[in-house]
């Protein structure tokens, strides 16, 4: 493995080959520099929604009042009279008048009390149709600002789902080469001296590099909708790739087998993906290109940049929740969790008291206290396949498909502390199992959670430290209760 050499990287892991990468940069993306061109850009400050209002209580049926009795008959005359003797007449008894019953007021239906909309939940999976192991997929739906007919729009199943990086990018063939043409293309570089030359971008990664235009698309994943969104479509073959971009890049990722996925939804605690982009050109990075053959690199404002779909949605535009379940031991053929949008927004996706909160630098990094060593390069990265860490020579490794990974004869069970870069608050402790990767990965399987590969200088933790746990990521400068983001909780 390669040291990562940007912030914010996500690993591709293919059948045959191991693909580190780097998809996005550090630097603070204040969300005030984000507002001009798209909705909900900035995370809004969000509270748990209310408990619905108990269902009235069915008010009881009057008691219909009781019809009067009639009278009684009057009694007829009968004393003793003076006169002749002759008998008196009778007086006849009147019929008396009914009153009418009265109508009962009908008993009101009781209101039924609502069952709370979960519509901020999307499935996401973990299977080997694209030969990935532990690559977390999910499916969204890309259509041209707008328009939501069929022809406008390309469902893209299997994207891979990353926390360690920010935006939408999609491998052009899985779009449709009309969809993919026809989406507007995103302007407005820098240096630019038309202001009118389409943008492109280089996202450099350790092992490759994808390269494409940046365009504008709505983007839903599930039922949440980012309009708008300035994103990567990887390989369209609009413009020549730049001489620094291949230099710098390696291997070309630009395909859907070479990157082990149909594209990449970046959901790291970032906004934009390159926020130093915007005051310095970097090398390799975006370009603004006057024809097919000529790119120039150049400085882009944030709000042309590739963005995070999830604050670009107008609600549950705080952050997410990763659900996944524990695995057997030795691993799954697949497992399925669950993605939630915003966290305590709805009543779904609370922030527990107890959880353990870890705070994140700008560049969405933390520490890691490992063996008695801090490596404060340091990311909860769902789009890493393995936990990438130092190899200090006391756990044995084992190569599979000519890569280094970790080899114990016997499962390990071990535990670092996870803390803010700069030493604040309390430490959470994690604890994490590691396995022979040679007899784990012999099952063919697409699921462990044991799995681990030497790295450098850094403690990447990745897709087998969300089994078993609901993983949160709280976005720049948004708020969950007295929680400033970036965080990251379990």
């Amino acid at each position: 493995m390669k040291k990562i050499n940007k912030t914010l990287c996500f690993v591709v892991l293919g059948a045959s080959v191991v693909v580190t990468a780097c998809g996005g940069g550090g630097g603070s993306d204040n969300s005030d520099a984000n507002a001009s061109q798209d909705k909900g850009v900035k995370p809004v400050p969000v509270t748990p929604s209310p408990s619905p209002a108990p269902a009235p209580r069915p008010a009881p049926a009057p008691t219909p009042v009781p019809s009067p009795s009639p009278s009684s008959d009057p009694t007829a005359n009968t004393g003793s009279g003076s006169g002749s003797g002759s008998t008196p007449t009778p007086t006849p008894t009147p019929t008396p008048t009914p009153t009418p019953t009265p109508t009962p007021t009908p008993t009101p239906t009781p209101t039924p009390t609502p069952t709370p909309v979960t519509n901020n939940t999307v499935p996401i999976i973990v299977d080997r149709t694209l030969n990935g192991i532990n690559s977390l997929y999910v499916t969204a739906t890309i259509c041209y600002p707008g328009m939501q007919g069929s022809s406008q729009c390309a469902t893209v199943d299997h994207m891979l789902l990353d926390t360690g990086s920010v935006g939408v990018r999609v491998v052009a063939s899985a779009l449709g080469s009309a969809l993919a043409s026809q989406l507007p293309a995103q302007t407005g570089a820098t240096n630019d001296p038309t202001g009118n030359a389409p943008i492109a971008q280089c996202a450099q990664f350790n092992s490759g590099y994808t390269w494409g235009s940046i365009k504008r698309a709505d983007v839903t994943i599930g039922n949440e909708l980012a309009g708008n969104l300035p994103i990567q479509v990887i390989g369209d073959g609009a413009f020549a790739t730049p001489s620094d971009c291949i230099t710098n890049g390696g291997l070309s990722l630009n395909t859907i087998s070479a990157l082990g996925a149909k594209g990449v939804i970046g959901i790291g605690p970032g906004i934009r993906d390159f926020p130093a982009a915007a005051q310095t050109t970097l090398s390799a990075t975006y370009y603004y290109c006057t024809s097919s053959g000529s790119c120039t690199n150049t400085r882009v404002p944030l709000d042309t940049q590739v963005m995070n779909p999830v604050a670009g949605f107008m609600s549950d535009n705080n952050g997410t929740i990763i659900s996944l379940p524990a695995l057997l031991p030795g691993g799954q053929l697949t497992a399925t969790g669950q993605l939630t949008f915003g966290v305590s927004t709805q009543q779904n996706n609370t922030l527990p008291s107890n959880v353990n909160i870890v705070p994140l630098n700008q560049n969405g990094l933390f520490a890691t206290v490992y063996k008695g060593r801090t490596y404060s390069y340091s990311a909860i990265d769902s789009g890493s396949n393995v936990y990438f860490f130092p190899d200090d020579g006391t756990i044995p490794t084992t190569l599979v498909w000519s890569d280094k990974w970790y080899g114990p004869p016997s499962l390990l069970s071990l535990s670092a502390n996870l803390k803010a870069s700069n030493g604040s608050g309390t430490p959470a402790t994690a604890t994490f199992s590691l396995g022979n990767a040679t007899n784990l990965l012999a099952s063919g399987y697409a699921a462990y959670d044991s799995l681990g590969a030497p790295m450098s200088g850094a403690f990447i933790w990745g897709l087998p430290f969300f089994y078993g746990r609901n993983v949160y990521t709280v976005l720049n400068n948004a708020k969950v209760g007295s929680q400033t983001g970036p965080f990251v909780a379990f």
